[in-house]
């Protein structure tokens, strides 16, 4: 009988396990990097403490390199609900909302201490900005620092001008026009057949886009700036994640919150190799020159101005909070 009784309970065990499973949210998550990036080896990695956190309540299915859907869409795809999660780059979406260009200030948070004070002086705004747009943040985690990648010497503006310059947004744009340089709007996951193509000559970015995309195969120099830390940002649908019980949502805030630690810290201990990757490949690695750097600070402290005109008293908050810090 006890044999029996126990064979009925592992049975019964396996059915209610099956049932849940059954019952198992399957959630899609488009990102736009690829596979090997950080920011996606790091998706998956939540994607596996949701499982776990919510007790197979959710599963999520990761899709880097724009597969499902590319960059530009992602953020329209989780708004209405054709995905119900998706990671996108926050700053790509500051031409609808200039409020969430606040990580691209030049210059004005450089290092990852300061980017996290400068995330905690604009987050409460930035999730009501989102929560308008039917968006939860989940986590945000950031890039190293922008740099700009040449495929010839570059000690000034005069050494750039008419050169097809790749942006991700607006700000990326504007620093090519000053330049004298022609903004082409190119996703990183087209970003090597563009340079292959010569659709773009040269882009801004970390050292961790040049070593994904392999950039030493068509450019040869890269210029250490640091002009600013922009951030990704996992996104969720509104009326999804208020439709979740109470404990399946802590569940997945509790996998969203350790992720967006490890994810910057592994940012910050790749920052470095990265430039050693390509220099390893045959790039020039080194500080933008004096001049051209004065040039790009002066760029800088303009963007900045017309990012509070676009934006307001919120963002003139943003930066006083954050400068009392």
């Amino acid at each position: 009988m006890k044999k029996l009784a126990s064979v009925v309970a592992i049975a019964a065990t396996s059915a209610a396990l099956s049932t849940s499973m059954a019952h198992a949210e399957k959630w899609d998550m488009p990102m736009a990097y690829a596979a090997t990036n950080f920011h996606s080896e790091m998706g998956v990695v939540f994607a596996d403490r949701v499982k776990d956190y919510t007790g197979g309540k959710i599963e999520i299915t990761v899709h880097p390199g724009g597969s499902l859907f590319k960059g530009g869409e992602i953020k329209r795809a989780v708004q209405t609900g054709q995905a119900p999660i998706g990671e996108r780059f926050m700053s790509a979406h500051a031409n609808e909302a200039p409020l969430l260009g606040w990580d691209n200030l030049p210059f004005l948070a450089t290092t990852y201490e300061d980017n996290n004070k400068l995330w905690a002086a604009a987050k409460d705004r930035v999730n009501a900005q989102l929560d308008s747009l039917n968006l939860v943040a989940l986590y945000t985690c950031p890039w190293p620092g922008q740099g700009f990648y040449f495929k010839k010497p570059v000690s000034s503006s005069a050494d750039t001008q008419g050169v097809k310059f790749r942006s991700y947004n607006s700000a990326t744009a504007t620093f090519a026009k000053e330049l004298g340089m022609t903004p082409v709007q190119v996703e990183a996951a087209e970003l090597s057949q563009a340079l292959a193509t010569g659709v773009a000559e040269a882009f801004i970015s970390s050292g961790s886009t040049g070593y994904d995309r392999k950039v030493w195969e068509h450019l040869t120099h890269y210029y250490k700036v640091n002009a600013w830390l922009p951030r990704n940002y996992v996104i969720v649908n509104k009326g999804i994640w208020n439709g979740l019980d109470d404990a399946t949502r802590a569940g997945v805030q509790r996998a969203a919150d350790e992720t967006g630690a490890d994810c910057a810290a592994k940012s910050a201990s790749l920052a470095s190799w990265y430039f050693e990757q390509l220099e390893a490949n045959g790039m020039k690695v080194e500080d933008a020159g004096p001049e051209f750097l004065k040039e790009l600070k002066a760029i800088g402290a303009k963007m900045q101005a017309d990012w509070l005109a676009s934006v307001g008293s919120e963002g003139q908050a943003i930066i006083d909070a954050y400068k009392k810090m």
